[in-house]
């Protein structure tokens, strides 16, 4: 059953593209942690929405 590695999948590239997106931009510590943890959670309401998806799609 792989739809619940779309979410943690989808978390752990989000937090990624956070932190790259703030250090390319100068940001500090707190900088590139808020950004991760901004594009963790976007993308991971949508990791859960495609689960819901795929789900309900059989």
């Amino acid at each position: 059953m792989p739809c619940p590695m779309i979410v943690i999948a989808a978390f752990l590239i989000g937090a990624a593209i956070g932190w790259m997106r703030a250090a390319k931009a100068g940001g500090s510590r707190a900088d590139k942690l808020q950004y991760a943890a901004a594009h963790a959670l976007a993308l991971t309401v949508l990791g859960v929405f495609l689960t819901i998806l795929l789900s309900r799609m059989g």
